[in-house]
């Protein structure tokens, strides 16, 4: 089962990409306080969350500071040196949190995995995207297999 709006985020250990290496996390330190904006991709380096999802954020990260949100935080079954090597390449410094759930913990704990083994790429999450308020689901919105739409930038400003 999914999580959904009005639950509270499990508490997981993540890695975090940072200008000093891979940094241990717990999702309710990262998520639990403030106005959070989060969205997953199924891979980093992958051609949709490359070409559109990752940048949208990147480009956007003004509009939702101005509405309000603390941080905005990609993440993705992926270790931290390979979250940290897509932001670089996608110039998110400092507008976008990058977040590693190498084990796939979160995203099983969050029920929004899917299986990627007929790509080759295991176990991974979902595409979604979620409003989070002091740890507590406002919005979701969990993608179609294939589909880039409601866990857009642009949709979840909408949701602001």
């Amino acid at each position: 089962m999914s999580i959904s709006v009005g639950d509270k985020i499990p508490d997981v250990k993540v890695m975090v990409a940072t200008s000093e290496g891979p940094q241990a996390a717990q999702t309710s330190e990262l998520l639990g306080s403030g106005k959070v904006a989060l969205f997953s991709v199924p891979g980093a380096f992958t051609p949709t969350c490359s070409a559109k999802h990752l940048p949208g954020f990147v480009e956007k990260a003004g509009e939702f500071k101005s509405k309000g949100v603390d941080k905005v935080v990609c993440m993705s079954v992926n270790d931290a040196f390979v979250m940290d090597a897509w932001g670089k390449n996608q110039n998110a410094g400092d507008k976008v949190v990058m977040l590693a759930d190498g084990n796939g913990d979160f995203a099983r704990a969050l029920g929004l995995t899917m299986d990627g083994k007929g790509f080759g790429m295991g176990e991974r999450s979902q595409r979604f995207s979620a409003v989070i308020e002091n740890g507590v689901v406002k919005h979701l919105n969990v993608e179609a297999p294939g589909a880039f739409d409601v866990s857009s930038a642009e949709h979840m400003l909408g949701q602001l």
